[in-house]
């Protein structure tokens, strides 16, 4: 997740409502609130299923069996970032003799209880692995999730859905998250910060070393990921130092950021797929700024000092990342895991061998909603400055149906920050790799925890997270059908690089000549298009784009 006021979450109201909404934002995006901060209890290997027991590379661990889907959880992929490895690159974990039981999640990065249930267990670098009880072949397909929380919290869904209905092994990471994962400073080396990338990285060689050993192809990697997750895959698409741990990307809503970034007021630190990211020397000084808060600039060995900071008090004096001497809550581009903003890597294809599938949803918005005409030209004003004007004669309020002030900014957000930077990127991408695009057009979905269900929501930001993860509650016929092509869509994209597949529409790639959108509705309507350009007012808003000049 990423970043600005939300209303989703990664979003209600600026800075006091940044923390509830992201919050209820997680909820859509892991299907769960952040778990207890503490090492789980951990089960005894009597408690784990008969036929579980794996062979990893530092270690046995033994699992447990439900509905037809053999699961390990919390099961350790790097050494606890602590002491000396808190803001460090990752390492092996030391090898184990027992066999360790993985029936239970393992614990959640450090993140404020403020925005749910808080953690501060940094020994959290741990994977979830599910495959099918009776997989059908050998060597499955594997798909990695990354999950979403604006960089700042979350844990991973539950892929057992996906691991059955598409035969496949799904794996969930969990990562360092906020100024755990972000925080640069010069004592911390040269390109200090992105170590939640490389944690990500680091899991992804895990998979390259293990995931054979749970029946899967280590040579055929899809990474996924919603909101901050959907960034993560455009970061590792850009890193230099993700070539070869993965050969598939699907990334979704990573478009979501405050168009202007940081300019205005109600963003967070920019941190999605079309920003331009915070530089080496930027990151260091605000890192700098930051210790000195925690009163480390002036210890002979900074570095140290920082070390042992609590994670409280760190949690506490970096929370939202809004404020110049809050640190680095997310990336940055450092110079060697991230030589530049993804945008800028896109447009000069400076990219890994890959093949993507990349879309955000219509109405994804981010910001502070718009409840009076008055809110509706304060909030254009303060989000587009010198640009305010034109916007009011592209979105005039008599166009839009009452609620017309929620409708037509609710219309302006998704426009500027998502879905017009989406397909820009798709069309800096198509020069360089395979892509398939598409947009979420489900405008009645099931309404998310975190909305206002008396609001014409659309087809909101993340929306098809619930069809990866599917809750209690089943769908609509309608939502149904919808459900039932998105797995088949991403499991079969997962096997084969290509999303059409049967119980799917035909998604041909998206090209220069033919800029096909995939417009993903409900009732087996989805269709392709290649006129979102012009109804989202794309060529005004590209104008503004980062590295698009």
């Amino acid at each position: 997740m990423r970043p600005t006021r939300l209303r989703n979450p990664v979003t209600t109201s600026v800075l006091a409502a940044a923390a509830t909404s992201v919050a209820l934002l997680m909820t859509s995006l892991t299907g769960a609130i952040p778990a207890a901060s503490g090492t789980t209890a951990q089960a005894a290997a009597g408690d784990c299923a008969d036929g579980t027991t794996v062979q990893t590379d530092t270690g046995s661990v033994c699992g447990v069996v439900k509905d037809g889907v053999r699961s390990w959880l919390g099961v350790p992929y790097a050494a606890a970032p602590v002491g000396n490895l808190r803001w460090a690159a990752p390492r092996k974990r030391p090898a184990w003799t027992s066999t360790l039981p993985a029936t239970e999640n393992g614990p959640t990065c450090p993140q404020s209880a403020a925005l749910g249930a808080g953690s501060t267990n940094e020994d959290c670098l741990n994977v979830n692995v599910r495959a099918p009880e009776n997989p059908r072949g050998k060597k499955l397909p594997v798909m990695v999730e990354f999950h979403g929380g604006g960089w700042l919290l979350g844990k991973p869904a539950d892929g057992s859905h996906l691991a059955k209905a598409g035969n496949l092994i799904q794996v969930g990471v969990n990562y360092r998250l906020g100024i755990f994962g972000f925080m640069a400073h010069a004592s911390l080396g040269d390109h200090s910060g992105n170590w939640a990338i490389q944690d990500q990285q680091e899991s992804l060689r895990w998979v390259k070393r293990n995931i054979a050993r749970f029946g899967g192809d280590p040579n055929n990697v899809t990474i996924y990921g919603a909101s901050a997750g959907g960034a993560s895959v455009c970061s590792n698409t850009v890193s230099p130092t993700a070539k070869g741990l993965f050969q598939k990307g699907i990334a979704q809503s990573g478009e979501y950021n405050s168009l202007r970034g940081g300019t205005v007021n109600t963003s967070w630190q920019p941190g999605d797929c079309k920003s331009q990211l915070p530089t080496e020397k930027q990151a260091q000084q605000a890192g700098a700024r930051f210790s000195k808060v925690l009163g480390c600039e002036g210890a002979a060995d900074k570095a140290a000092c920082l070390r042992k900071v609590p994670v409280q008090t760190l949690l506490d004096k970096s929370g939202d990342g809004l404020g110049p001497d809050k640190g680095t809550i997310a990336p940055i581009a450092d110079g060697k895991t991230l030589p530049m903003s993804p945008a800028e890597a896109f447009k000069k294809g400076k990219v890994n061998d890959v093949t993507l599938m990349h879309g955000v949803d219509r109405d994804e918005t981010q910001l502070e909603n718009a409840e009076t005409p008055a809110d509706y030209r304060r909030l254009v004003r303060q989000q587009y400055g010198p640009h305010a004007s034109a916007v009011f004669d592209l979105y005039p309020l008599e166009r839009f149906p009452e609620p017309s002030a929620f409708i037509a900014y609710r219309t302006i957000v998704a426009d500027s920050n998502s879905v017009c930077p989406a397909l820009l990127n798709d069309q800096r991408l198509a020069k360089h790799l395979t892509v398939f695009a598409y947009q979420t057009d489900n405008a009645d979905a099931p309404p998310a925890s975190w909305l206002d269900k008396t609001k014409p929501n659309g087809s909101f930001h993340v929306g098809e997270n619930q069809f990866l993860s599917p809750g209690p509650v089943p769908p609509n016929p309608n939502q149904q059908a919808l459900g039932n092509q998105i797995t088949n869509q991403w499991t079969g994209f997962a096997r084969t690089g290509d999303p059409t597949v049967p119980g799917a529409p035909y998604w041909p790639k998206f090209t220069k000549r033919n800029p096909n959108v995939l417009s993903m509705a409900p009732a087996g309507t989805s269709e392709l298009t290649t006129e979102i350009g012009k109804q989202h007012h794309c060529g005004f808003w590209n104008a503004l784009t980062p590295f698009n000049h």
